[in-house]
């Protein structure tokens, strides 16, 4: 039935518009996003189908959320709804050089925080899926949710599943001895392994004098099937360079870098995710690399959290589009 089904908050994203600062405002752009919802999204508009799990409180707010997703075409019928709980929010204020980004988490006590394990029918969800897709801030989340996160890869194996995991540490979240002791277990159950040379080295200390022996590591130590490390070169904060490398069976893939002029670099790690696996479950690492880091480079161009790119775009800038003017 599925191709990725991901597990995972969703929050809204609330900025001020023109680069005003936070304090400075009258008033909010209003998003919807989250690492996980955002690779669902980013997947279906490649034309897989998509599922995303999470929990929602049953108000307007969650509602809103849940459209959002499946005005994409991700399939919501394996949300959760409750009474208790909200929908978390995050503050973005966009900086320009010599200024950076700023982020500001308002997200505690959210209806995904508070699951439970046994609330969720892993066994209907997982019935006919090929990759489940988490990353490492759902059991960052809380206590119940990491307990949820590992039930469920628990079940996604039993079923069959290939598992892909992000990393991507949140030091707001919690700090780096927990998020070892947490997710070291977890990775027993993880085929695919996406994260960045810096959340390696912070997660699982490991640092090496490049990025190909890092991956190699991390092969080596956990059993993974791939692993994917990217790499992003922030040259200000709108100009960046980025690309990503893979490792599989002792294998080093690379790929081209893209030169970016950013509009928004938020979920771009998401979109290579949504990409990569894309490529992959189509035709395996080398191609999951292309698609991933071609698609994560279109997303810089798009504001928001979540991919508003098709796979004609990406498939265009794979065969050298150019930037002329289209007509």
């Amino acid at each position: 039935m599925y191709d990725i089904v991901t597990l995972g908050e969703a929050m809204l994203r609330l900025s001020p518009p023109y680069f005003q600062r936070l304090e400075q405002t009258g008033s909010f752009e209003v998003n919807v996003g989250g690492g996980e919802f955002n690779v669902a999204v980013g997947a279906s508009r490649l034309g897989l189908r998509t599922a995303w799990v999470s929990r929602l409180p049953d108000n307007p707010l969650g509602l809103m959320v849940r459209n959002k997703a499946r005005e994409q075409g991700v399939d919501t019928s394996h949300l959760l709804w409750t009474e208790e709980g909200r929908v978390g929010i995050y503050y973005l204020e966009f900086g320009a050089a010599p200024r950076a980004n700023r982020v500001i988490y308002d997200r505690k006590n959210s209806a995904i925080s508070m699951v439970k394990p046994g609330e969720i029918n892993w066994q209907k969800v997982f019935s006919d899926t090929k990759i489940f897709h988490l990353s490492g801030i759902t059991p960052a989340l809380s206590s119940s949710a990491a307990k949820v996160t590992l039930e469920a890869l628990k079940a996604a194996k039993k079923a069959g599943c290939q598992v892909s995991y992000d990393l991507n540490y949140r030091g707001k979240l919690w700090n780096q001895q927990e998020a070892r002791k947490c997710q070291e277990p977890m990775m027993n159950y993880v085929d695919i392994l996406i994260s960045t040379e810096e959340d390696t080295f912070k997660v699982f200390g490991i640092r090496e004098k490049n990025y190909e022996t890092v991956a190699e590591r991390l092969s080596e130590k956990f059993n993974f099937k791939v692993v994917t490390i990217t790499l992003r070169e922030n040259i200000s904060v709108w100009r960046n360079n980025w690309t990503a490398i893979a490792c599989a069976k002792g294998k080093i893939y690379r790929d081209k870098t893209y030169e970016l002029e950013i509009v928004d670099r938020v979920g771009g790690g998401d979109a290579f995710t949504a990409g990569f696996l894309y490529g992959y479950l189509k035709e395996g690492v080398r191609e999951g690399l292309r698609y991933g880091n071609g698609f994560c480079a279109l997303k810089h161009s798009i504001r928001g959290d979540y991919h508003w790119a098709t796979l004609k775009e990406v498939e265009d800038l794979l065969t050298g589009g150019g930037l002329r003017i289209q007509r």
